[in-house]
């Protein structure tokens, strides 16, 4: 058995900060990440033979993603770098991962889970139908393969992911239907004061939806997706949406990018026996993290997206922090001046966050309103109506027990797309707050493994 090392779980930019502050303090961490290469979803490298350069693939955060991956580099050869891994649980000390279908029992004396976030989203009537992904899907089309999710696309949800994947598709000169927003001009304007803590990121985002206008992309706030249309034969046809006045219309496309904002990939915390609490503004469930990196477990430190939302710079601050903070707690001295600085530009992070769940609101009041016929959880085919029944029938007012009756959230995703949104139906369903709802357990393998898969021997 080899002596536990310390661990980091993710290769973006969270992964990618506190291996170099581990390597620093003269330790080679392991290094696990799922991706062929490193710089996480949203510096994600393309393939070794494109050679699309830094300001077409990554726009105004070229310069960043450039020192992300210039950092890895450098790391190549003082860390012992295990890519296209999958960490498939941690227990008793140890991350159990997979590659190549080879299991392999990894023991720790610290571990730093950086495992980025995913699309949150909101059923749509024929969100099932092929031609429909999600926003941090049709960016892996476009980065990974060069290439469009269609010929003519729609860009449906809200947050800042919304305008900067239109932005780039806009770039790579793909044909845009129109971006459809669900949040309101007027949320943007309360939450001002908080988006003003970064404004250097407000102005950007003010250039994305700037020069989508200036292309003549069309751009509509304060909308209501109504149903997208199209056939199991040949996909998406068209969407259909209200306006910010309650008229009705639809747009012919064959492809929907959907999402609404981020949701931490937060398994890999649950099954290491972190706490979670509640945010009733975003309406989500939270690993318990300080803004230092240190989770509710000894030795279990938390950092990026997979934690708080906090951005690609947020995240790179995040690793540093969490780093520093199992350095200090194995003994090693640490610079307690630039923690704190750290942590005063995360203070700021967190406030932009804020602002931006503010702008960008889940649109709760989607779920209460999906008819019987949709479908919630795409993996088991569960409808909006079954998941109703379950509650005024069969009295599963709490999301695990919906799970055991239902079998939402049970499929190949394990929640991902479904678990946030089923949340919201089964408490309008039954009346309830939605913290009472409570969250989907995690459960291991956090991913799908193959048969073949057989264990390492020790």
């Amino acid at each position: 058995m080899a002596e536990p090392g310390v661990i980091v779980i993710g290769a973006g930019p969270a992964g990618v900060r506190a291996a170099e502050e581990l390597v620093a303090a003269g330790l080679r961490p392991i290094v696990i990440d799922e991706g062929r290469r490193d710089g996480g979803q949203i510096y994600r490298r393309q393939p070794e033979h494109f050679t699309r350069d830094y300001a077409a693939l990554y726009g105004s955060e070229a310069q960043r993603a450039a020192s992300v991956h210039r950092g890895f580099d450098a790391l190549r050869g003082k860390i012992d770098y295990r890519p296209e891994t999958l960490a498939w649980n941690i227990f008793d000390g140890h991350v159990h991962a997979v590659r190549e279908h080879r299991t392999e029992k990894l023991p720790y004396s610290a571990l730093v889970i950086c495992s980025g976030a995913t699309d949150r989203l909101m059923p749509v009537p024929g969100w099932e139908l092929s031609g429909v992904y999600s926003l941090g899907a049709s960016q892996i089309a476009l980065k990974s393969q060069a290439c469009s999710i269609g010929s003519r696309v729609v860009f449906l949800g809200s947050g800042p992911l919304l305008y900067l994947v239109a932005y780039q598709y806009m770039k790579a000169g793909a044909s845009i239907a129109a971006v459809l927003d669900t949040s309101r001009l007027r949320d943007r304007v309360a939450a001002l004061p908080k988006l003003l803590a970064r404004p250097g990121l407000l102005k950007q985002g003010v250039a994305y939806l700037a020069a989508l206008r200036r292309a003549g992309v069309p751009v509509h706030t304060g909308v209501e997706p109504v149903a997208i249309g199209g056939d199991p034969a040949d996909g998406v046809r068209n969407l259909t949406y209200r306006d910010s006045k309650g008229q009705q219309h639809q747009i012919d496309c064959d492809a929907v990018a959907l999402g609404y904002h981020l949701r931490p990939e937060s398994q890999l915390a649950d099954l290491a026996g972190c706490k979670f609490v509640y945010d009733d503004t975003a309406r989500q469930w939270f690993p318990q993290v300080t803004m230092e990196g240190r989770s509710s477990v000894r030795n279990v430190y938390l950092a990026g997206d997979g934690a708080r939302i906090l951005g690609a710079e947020g995240a790179e601050n995040a690793g540093r922090l969490a780093a520093l903070s199992a350095l200090a707690d194995l003994g090693k001295t640490v610079d307690a001046t630039r923690v704190a600085t750290l942590r005063q530009a995360q203070d700021k992070m967190e406030r932009f966050r804020q602002g931006l769940v503010q702008a960008f609101p889940w649109p709760q009041e989607q779920a209460a309103r999906l008819p019987d016929s949709a479908i919630v959880c795409r993996c088991e085919c569960i409808t909006a109506g079954e998941l109703r029944r379950v509650v005024t029938d069969m009295g599963a007012q709490e999301a695990n027990r919906a799970k055991a009756f239902s079998r939402v959230g049970m499929g190949r995703c394990q929640g991902r797309y479904c678990a946030d949104a089923g949340a919201e139906v089964i408490a309008h369903a039954a009346g309830v707050p939605l913290e009472q709802v409570g969250r989907l357990r995690g459960q291991a393998p956090v991913k799908p493994l193959s048969f073949q898969t057989m264990e390492e021997p020790q």
